[in-house]
């Protein structure tokens, strides 16, 4: 058996799946404010219990991104930027709110290094810049950040200067930009200070996870929680790399709207008790944003494409009819998968005989409403369908997502590149990506690799990126 849970602001789901992924057991209970961890000890008293083991355990939690919104609960954070006078443009953590900053930053350095796609370009990393200011560090810091300006090209400084960083602070937890963010050198540096500032918070919710599932289940049980991008991580992962949970929940939704209907693309809205979340589904997987935010900072996590609408007021249907439409990644028309605690209610649809012309009917789990949106009074958009246990979307999904890893690179194609090695590369960082996650290293599978152009930048420059995906590593 898997357990799935998913801690929302308002309630807490919780769900058991057999080895078919069909649901044996569900519950909702009230969410404890503020405490995540009594949230799931309540969700899980009121678990119906099957009597058969529960090998693994997935959480879905909204903890982190509330902990950067009401700045509480963050480490103070050394920024170190590599890049020297290529870098200075403009300073680290520009555009934050000053707040935040206040609450965050323990000071910020820019030091020589970095190059361009070949040895000749590369000036070297200015080594005792950075020890000096680690030490300045010592006292004022938790965390620290690194980001080289091309490090998606080449990490190795980053990963030197954490070398460096360690030798002088000790245990101070160490965030590389490389392994968490896109090519935008301001976003990929927010991305790794808010991974920093999260890592004490990450640390106390693994801790109070591993405990609260060891009571409800045993000690033998693997834990995992879920990632934005709509996969799960093991609990040292969330440990080292806290920010890959932000936007975690509405992903875990989108996941389990994909397993319950069986579509791979669909808009999906999660209809809540105040409000309704619209995301998209490409591949089963959740639709990427691009230009997230998080407490009023942007940054590059992998993390769903989003829309919110109130869940009611006189516009509440055209709003969320037009956040359909915008969330279509084509002009196709794709269904919409209504799911969360009020999503029979909104769509006022009842389930009889499915061979009635003009009704709704329930086939295999799922409710289809007849007329599509116009059923819901929403036109403009075809097949509506609400799954069954889809008030408990978000703890299905988190139960029956893989273990999952991302790779990407940017690399210049000349007549010297040998494309096909760099590929295999990339599909290697992503499958030990996964690995390193939790995924059971004999099981992990990769994507192939997509490649996409990047005419700002000079010759022919492609960004490459892969996704790997694989059961986890069972204790």
């Amino acid at each position: 058996m898997i357990a799935g849970i998913d801690v929302g602001p308002t309630n807490t789901d919780a769900v058991l799946l057999d080895g078919t992924g069909a649901a044996r057991a569900t519950a909702k209970v009230p969410s404890a404010p503020d405490d995540p961890v009594a949230a799931v000890r309540a969700a899980l008293r009121a678990l119906p219990r099957t009597g058969e083991p529960v090998s693994r355990a997935a959480v879905g939690l909204r903890g982190p991104a509330r902990a950067v919104v009401e700045r509480r609960g963050l480490a103070r954070v050394g920024v170190l930027r590599i890049g020297g006078n290529a870098a200075r443009a403009v300073r680290p953590l520009y555009g934050w709110p000053p707040d935040l900053v206040d609450a965050v930053h323990a000071g910020s350095a820019i030091v020589e290094g970095g190059g361009g796609f070949g040895p000749g370009d590369w000036t070297a990393l200015d080594e005792d810049a950075v020890a000096r200011f680690a030490a300045g560090l010592a006292g004022r810091a938790g965390a620290v950040a690194i980001t080289g300006v091309f490090a998606p090209v080449d990490g190795a400084q980053e990963r030197r200067a954490a070398e460096i960083v360690r030798r002088e602070m000790g245990e101070a937890h160490v965030s590389l930009s490389g392994e968490l963010g896109p090519l935008g050198l301001l976003e990929r540096e927010n991305t790794a200070v808010l991974n920093g500032a999260l890592h004490r918070l990450a640390g106390d919710l693994a801790d109070g996870l591993r405990a609260a599932l060891a009571e409800a289940f045993g000690p033998d049980l693997t834990v995992l929680v879920t990632r934005g991008d709509g996969s799960v991580m093991g609990l040292d992962h969330l440990r080292r790399h806290p920010g890959l949970g932000l936007g975690s929940s509405l992903a875990s939704t989108l996941r389990g709207a994909a397993i319950l209907t069986g579509r791979d693309g669909a808009v999906v809205a999660d209809v809540g008790e105040h409000r309704i979340r619209v995301g998209a589904l490409a591949g089963g997987y959740p639709q990427q944003a691009f230009g997230a935010r998080i407490g009023g900072v942007p940054v590059g996590f992998w993390m769903p494409d989003l829309i919110r609408v109130p869940r009611s007021g006189p516009r509440t249907r055209a709003e969320l009819a037009e956040a359909v439409d915008r969330m279509r990644p084509s002009a196709d028309r794709l269904p919409l998968v209504l799911v969360g605690g009020g999503a029979g209610t909104f769509a006022e649809a009842r389930a009889h005989d499915p061979s009635h012309p003009d009704g709704t009917g329930r086939s295999n789990g799922l409710l289809e409403v007849a007329g599509g949106l116009d059923g819901v009074g929403l036109p403009g958009v075809g097949e509506v369908l609400v799954p069954e246990h889809g008030g408990v979307a978000g703890a299905i999904g988190a139960a029956a997502s893989p273990v999952g890893g991302q790779a990407e690179r940017v690399v210049r194609v000349d007549t010297g590149t040998d494309l096909a090695a760099v590929l295999a590369e990339v599909r290697e960082d992503a499958r030990a990506s996964a690995v390193r996650a939790g995924a059971d290293p004999r099981r992990v599978t990769v994507s192939e690799v997509s490649r996409t152009p990047l005419p700002y930048l000079p010759g022919a420059t492609l960004r490459l990126h892969a996704r790997a995906s694989g059961p986890a590593h069972l204790l």
